[in-house]
């Protein structure tokens, strides 16, 4: 892939944004509020675009609904985009490039499901699009992956990258709360919406691994070939099994290099042992754990959820393109890009109810059994293609799965 083109690109300290932003939930209002406190006069909000105009009186910034008056705002010389609509967002981040405007967006589902394409459209207009904020809340491991890991020497990165499913996990394990009780209050909080499948399911997770994972290794997978299997499952037996195995359940993101020329990709809970970093990574924190071949482990750990952290993160965005700074995606260009891949096995803990469903998975390696009356469990070694092949029929059955790790 060729250099994208730096000739728009503002170096000046005199350099100042207008900004048109699209979205006026948690992170948008987030936003306002960190530049309110500021009182800085290279950002402000010019116009904000929402769906309910009614909804948005209290802010001292001019609302719309229309996209056009941003669009067409000759002052308006920035796109922020924090909205929840995947394909509406698309829309916006590929008319702000094609426009030669800088733009920072926080959906990462629709960064997950078009990265390639945006990083071309960037490529043929010059425009930047930055969008730290989207994959880790206020941790900046994209930056860090583009600038400080850029060398072949990076093995995996793993961690808790959802707030919402580790502030449930919290208060599972360390206030000894009922799974439904647990969710129930990240929803009375703030923390799960009243539909949580995209945070508990791992849906959220997939998305910001997909992000990471350009960044982290040059390589674009697209969700549908990554398993992925939530905490929804989760019942008071496997609360058990981990308590009495000295471990804590954690929903992980993982790309990890299987051998030099060979990248494993899962989103899945994992049984977490005590010594490990993200062990103790709790509410809505999030932990990213980078591994090199040689600096061995560096662990990056802040706030994953909440419109203050997040719309620091975006302000942190805008502000870096005040100085000129874009996404280089060195490793894209990179001549020894490892290759997605699904044939590996691991250790998993397997528990089912109905005796049937004993046979979803096909072990290898059985390293434990129990069963009863109501609840069965395997502990052994199955192949990561089964797991992709069968995500469905695991995600709709009454089973729990989970990486056990031998340490």
């Amino acid at each position: 892939m060729n250099n994208i083109s730096n000739s728009s690109t503002p170096t000046s300290t005199d350099v100042s944004f207008s900004i048109g932003l699209f979205g006026f939930g948690t992170v948008g209002r987030g936003l306002y509020d960190v530049l309110q406190r500021l009182h800085t006069d290279r950002v402000s909000i010019r116009r904000v675009c929402v769906k309910h105009l009614e909804r948005h009186r209290d802010a001292d910034v001019c609302f719309t609904d229309s996209a056009d008056d941003i669009f067409n705002d000759e002052k308006v010389n920035f796109i922020v985009e924090l909205i929840d609509d995947d394909v509406a967002a698309y829309d916006i981040v590929c008319r702000a490039l094609r426009a030669g405007l800088p733009v920072v967006s926080g959906n990462k589902k629709m960064l997950a499901r078009h990265l390639p394409e945006l990083i071309c459209l960037q490529e043929e207009t010059g425009a930047a699009l930055l969008y730290d904020a989207s994959a880790c809340g206020s941790i900046p491991v994209i930056r860090n992956l583009e600038e400080y890991y850029d060398n072949d020497l990076l093995q995996s990165v793993k961690g808790i990258l959802n707030g919402s499913s580790n502030f449930i996990l919290s208060k599972v394990f360390n206030e000894g709360m009922g799974y439904a009780e647990a969710l129930k209050l990240a929803q009375d909080l703030g923390f799960a919406e009243s539909n949580p499948s995209l945070d508990i399911d791992g849906w959220d997770s997939l998305y910001k691994l997909i992000i990471v994972t350009m960044h982290a290794f040059g390589i674009y997978v697209a969700p549908e070939a990554i398993f992925t299997y939530g905490i929804s499952r989760m019942n008071d037996y496997d609360i058990q099994f981990a308590n009495e195995k000295q471990r804590r359940v954690k929903l992980v993101g993982t790309a990890e290099k299987i051998d030099d020329s060979h990248l494993s990709l899962s989103v899945m809970p994992h049984l977490i042992s005590r010594q490990k970093y993200i062990y103790s990574v709790e509410d809505e924190f999030n932990g990213v754990v980078i591994k090199g071949l040689f600096y061995y482990k560096q662990f990056m750990f802040g706030r994953g959820a909440g419109g203050h952290p997040t719309g620091s993160a975006v302000l942190s965005d805008i502000t870096a393109r005040l100085y000129g700074y874009r996404y280089e995606y060195k490793k894209l260009r990179s001549d020894r890009q490892p290759a997605y891949t699904t044939d590996f096995s691991f250790r998993v803990y397997f528990r089912y109810t109905n005796p049937a469903d004993r046979h979803l998975l096909t072990f290898e390696h059985v390293d434990e059994t129990y069963t009863s009356a109501t609840n069965n469990y395997l502990v052994g070694y199955v192949c990561m293609s089964e797991l992709v092949q069968k995500a469905e029929q695991l995600r709709k059955a009454d089973v729990f799965l989970a990486a056990y790790p031998l340490d």
